[in-house]
C-alpha cells in the first residue's frame, strides 16, 4: 500500500523536468541584491494559473503566494531566497551564467525552483489541505537581509479570513557536499551571527627610511591581528564557541611611505548572546589597548549582521518524521554541530517557529565532502536532488498543517 509521504515524493519526481526548467531560467540569468527583476517574472511566470493570491514586495523585488486549504487551519510558511553572488561562473556548464561576474554559486536558483515546484504539488493537492500555506520569494540574503523587508511588509502576518499570523516556517538549504537526497538538521543553533569588524589604526605618516620620527600604524595592525586570536582562545568558553577572522589589511601606497592609517576588516561569529558579547567586547578592548601601547589611537565599528538560526526543538522533530514518513528513515540525518555560516532567515525564526535544513546535492561522479561547495565559482548541484527539496517542502507543510508540529 502506498502512504500519503511516497505519493508526495512520486508526485514530485513527476515535476522533476518543471523544476530543472525553472532553476535553469534562472541560473541563466543571476541577479544580486534586492533588485531582482527577472528572477521575479521568472516566478510569477511560474506560478501564473495557480488558484494562488500572489502579491510582490513594495521595498524590493520579492513574491509572495498564499495557497489557501479546503477549510480552515493553521498557516506554514516555506521560504526561498533568489539572489546570486557577484563571482565569474567556472563551471562550464550547459545553462552557465550569461552575466559576467555573477552567478548563482549558493543554490539560490535552486531553492527558487523548489518552492516553485512545491507551490505547484500542493495546489494540486488543495482538497487534501486545512488552513493554508505561504510561498516566500525573497531578494538579498547574500547581501543586505532581504527578509527583514519582507517581513515588515506583512510577509508574517494577515494570511486567512482572521488576517491571523504565520504559526510555523520551513526552509532548504541545498550544499553539494552531502549525499544527493539525504536532508541534514539539527535542534538549536544551526548558523552563527555574522557580524562585521572594521579596525582604523591612525598612526602618523613620514618617510620610510625614519620610522622612529612617526607613529606606523603597519606593525600595529599586525599585532592587532595576533592579539585577537588569543583574545579568542584565552575569553570565549570552548564550548560556546566563537571564530573570528580577520581577511583584509589595507594601509600606504607607496613603497616609501609609512602611511597614516592602517584599515583591518573582517567577520566574527557566533551562537550565543553571551559569546557575541565577549568578542565584542574583546574586539574594541584589543584595538584600544594595543594601539594606545603603541601612541596610536584606533576607530572600531562592530555592524551587527544576521542573528544565530535557531531551530525550534518541536518543529524540528516535525521535519525529521515528515521526511521519513516520505523518503524514509536513511535520508534524514542528525547534524552534529552547527555550521558558523550566516542566513537571515534568523529573522524569520526569531518570530515564528520554524526550522531550516539542508539538502544534499553532491554531483554523480563526485564524492560526498570533496566536491566544490557554495560559494565555489565551480559548485554544479545534482538536479535530481530537487525532487526531494519539492517533496520535502511538501511534506513540512502538510504534516504541520495536519496539526503534528
Amino acid at each position: 500500500m502506498r502512504t500519503p509521504g511516497t505519493d508526495v515524493a512520486a508526485a514530485a519526481r513527476k515535476l522533476l523536468p518543471e523544476v530543472v526548467a525553472v532553476r535553469r531560467r534562472i541560473h541563466r540569468a543571476p541577479e544580486v541584491g534586492t533588485h531582482l527583476p527577472r528572477t521575479q517574472q521568472t516566478v510569477l511566470d511560474a506560478l501564473a494559473g495557480l488558484d494562488l493570491k500572489v502579491t510582490v514586495g513594495r521595498q524590493l523585488s520579492s513574491v509572495v503566494a498564499v495557497l489557501e486549504g479546503h477549510r480552515p487551519g493553521r498557516t506554514v510558511l516555506l521560504r526561498a531566497d533568489m539572489d546570486a553572488l557577484p563571482q565569474q561562473e567556472n563551471t562550464g556548464l550547459d545553462f552557465a551564467s550569461e552575466l559576467p561576474g555573477v552567478m548563482h554559486a549558493c543554490g539560490h536558483d535552486t531553492h527558487t525552483a523548489m518552492l516553485v515546484g512545491a507551490a505547484r504539488l500542493l495546489a494540486a493537492r488543495r482538497e487534501r489541505l486545512p488552513g493554508r500555506v505561504v510561498f516566500m520569494f525573497q531578494p538579498a540574503e547574500e547581501t543586505g537581509g532581504g527578509a527583514l523587508p519582507m517581513i515588515d511588509e506583512g510577509v508574517l502576518h494577515g494570511h486567512g479570513p482572521d488576517g491571523g499570523p504565520v504559526d510555523a516556517a520551513f526552509a532548504l538549504h541545498i550544499n553539494a557536499r552531502n549525499a544527493t537526497g539525504t536532508l541534514h538538521l539539527r535542534s538549536g543553533a544551526q548558523y552563527a551571527a555574522a557580524d562585521t569588524v572594521r579596525i582604523t589604526v591612525r598612526g602618523r605618516s613620514g618617510h620610510a627610511a625614519g620610522p622612529h620620527k612617526v607613529l606606523d600604524p603597519v606593525p600595529v595592525a599586525c599585532e592587532i591581528v595576533q592579539a585577537l586570536q588569543t583574545m579568542i582562545t584565552r575569553t570565549v568558553p570552548v564550548f560556546d564557541p566563537a571564530v573570528l577572522t580577520i581577511t583584509t589589511i589595507t594601509a600606504g601606497r607607496a613603497f616609501n611611505v609609512i602611511p597614516e592609517t592602517a584599515e583591518l576588516t573582517g567577520t566574527y561569529r557566533t551562537l550565543t548572546g553571551t559569546s557575541r558579547r565577549i568578542v565584542r567586547e574583546g574586539i574594541t578592548r584589543v584595538a584600544h589597548g594595543v594601539a594606545a601601547a603603541h601612541g596610536m589611537t584606533a576607530d572600531v565599528d562592530l555592524p551587527e549582521g544576521y542573528p544565530p538560526v535557531h531551530n525550534d526543538p518541536a518543529f524540528t522533530a516535525t521535519v525529521r518524521r515528515a521526511v521519513i514518513d516520505t523518503l524514509g528513515p536513511s535520508a534524514v540525518h542528525d547534524l552534529p554541530h552547527p555550521t558558523m555560516g550566516g542566513e537571515d532567515f534568523a529573522y524569520v525564526l526569531q518570530r515564528v517557529p520554524g526550522a531550516m535544513a539542508f539538502l544534499g546535492a553532491c554531483p554523480p561522479g563526485s564524492t560526498p565532502g570533496e566536491a566544490p561547495d557554495n560559494h565555489s565559482d565551480k559548485v554544479v548541484y545534482d538536479e535530481s536532488a530537487l525532487a526531494v527539496g519539492v517533496a520535502v517542502h511538501c511534506a513540512v507543510a502538510e504534516t504541520c498543517l495536519r496539526g503534528e508540529a
